[in-house]
């Protein structure tokens, strides 16, 4: 699990409740069952006129990319790639067929099949953008859907908070409710801000990034299979792919180690 977003969503509620009742506030005044169906189950039937049923019945794939984190070791791939390199030109591409049919990553397994194939170079590095580009698009909707959401969230809470104040307006008789009547009318604008900036658009953020490590991670390896296909040297392999890390401390820990082998 990506503790990071559920520490965050919680904190960030835990902090606004908290400082609701610091002040006095009740907890129990927050709890009102007609405004979260309002809310919610307005902001859920707008989201869904605004999207396929394909893409709203992929919903659970989009919130297991932002609340699972995958181990994620770019490293480790690089020198996989470079030793796959270094047995193909030993042995030539064939002797990767196996290893490739057992390979758990589907990206790099399909790329590392049609170099043994014999695929062409350039209809390979087509196949794999397309690849990356339909994971690309799909993870974008999948984000889409949730700013969507943060967008009808706060709407759908004035729009809670306005009938509220009508029913409120509507019964004028005991003055001695107005003040609490009000007050419960103003839970629906509540639950739509925080909704919408507490969970849907940072579910969304969260899946933007996700999905920029996949494809930088997937663009690592296209370049691997292309440079292994092309029989490149498997040291300058390593170099060209090591220039795809983010992290700095890898890239000095691979520089120290080639100097010392120099």
């Amino acid at each position: 699990m990506d503790l990071t977003t559920i520490l965050g969503i919680v904190l960030g509620i835990a902090a606004l409740v908290i400082g609701y009742m610091w002040d006095g506030g009740h907890l129990e005044s927050l709890i009102v069952p007609s405004a979260m169906l309002i809310v919610f189950g307005g902001t859920f039937g707008a989201t869904a006129v605004g999207f396929p049923a394909s893409v709203l019945r992929d919903i659970p794939k989009a919130l297991n990319i932002a609340f699972r984190q995958k181990k994620r070791d770019p490293g480790i791939v690089i020198e996989e790639i470079v030793d796959m390199a270094t047995v193909a030109r030993r042995e030539g591409v064939l002797a990767l067929e196996q290893r490739a049919q057992e390979h758990t990553n589907p990206f790099l397994k399909d790329g590392l099949m049609m170099v043994v194939d014999g695929t062409d170079p350039e209809l390979t590095r087509q196949i794999l953008e397309l690849e990356m580009d339909a994971v690309e698009h799909k993870n974008e909707n999948y984000a889409k859907v949730f700013e969507a959401a943060g967008g009808y969230a706060p709407t759908m809470g004035i729009i809670g908070t306005v009938m509220g104040l009508i029913h409120v307006l509507g019964n004028l008789s005991d003055p001695n409710s107005l003040g609490p009547a009000i007050a419960v009318a103003f839970t629906a604008t509540l639950y739509g801000v925080m909704s919408a900036n507490m969970v849907y658009l940072p579910i969304a953020g969260k899946i933007k990034f996700r999905t920029k490590e996949t494809i930088s991670e997937m663009e690592l390896m296209l370049e691997g299979i292309l440079a292994l296909q092309a029989g490149e040297n498997p040291q300058l392999i390593k170099k060209k792919l090591t220039s795809f890390l983010h992290d700095k401390t890898i890239v000095k820990e691979e520089g120290g180690r080639n100097g010392e082998e120099g």
